[in-house]
């Protein structure tokens, strides 16, 4: 596979994991962290992290997709624990036109990434649940 070949592809760990910046209710920059994407739309996404987010929070969200960094910034709408981690649901509330772009080739990309791992799964249990 050449170069340009490979650029072509999003790898999976670039699309499951972003970066963001809290931003503290003065409107100034807080915590930096990084988090595990659980699940995303064109209007949100469900992120997994370490740490809890105060409900309400809004994030400066940074996205890698190949050459391209989408900035956006989001507010948690809703919050559960799971396993110890903390749940966020992120509603986008600030995007450009050109980050919605390439966010929509991020999307499908994960999209298509839980279909295959679905696929995947099914076919290791022979379909049966």
């Amino acid at each position: 596979m050449s170069q340009g070949e490979k650029r072509k592809f999003i790898r999976w760990d670039a699309i499951h994991l972003l970066d963001y910046i809290v931003i503290d209710p003065d409107g100034s920059e807080g915590r930096y962290s990084m988090g595990r994407t659980l699940d995303v739309s064109l209007n949100g996404l469900k992120l997994e992290t370490s740490y809890d987010i105060p409900l309400g929070a809004e994030l400066e969200i940074t996205v890698g997709i190949e050459e391209d960094l989408v900035d956006l910034v989001g507010r948690i709408t809703h919050k559960s624990e799971k396993a110890g981690r903390c749940v966020s649901g992120i509603e986008f509330i600030k995007m450009s036109a050109e980050s919605r772009r390439v966010f929509r080739l991020y999307t499908e990309a994960f999209k298509k990434y839980q279909e295959q791992e679905s696929g995947a799964a099914e076919n290791f249990t022979g379909g049966m649940q």
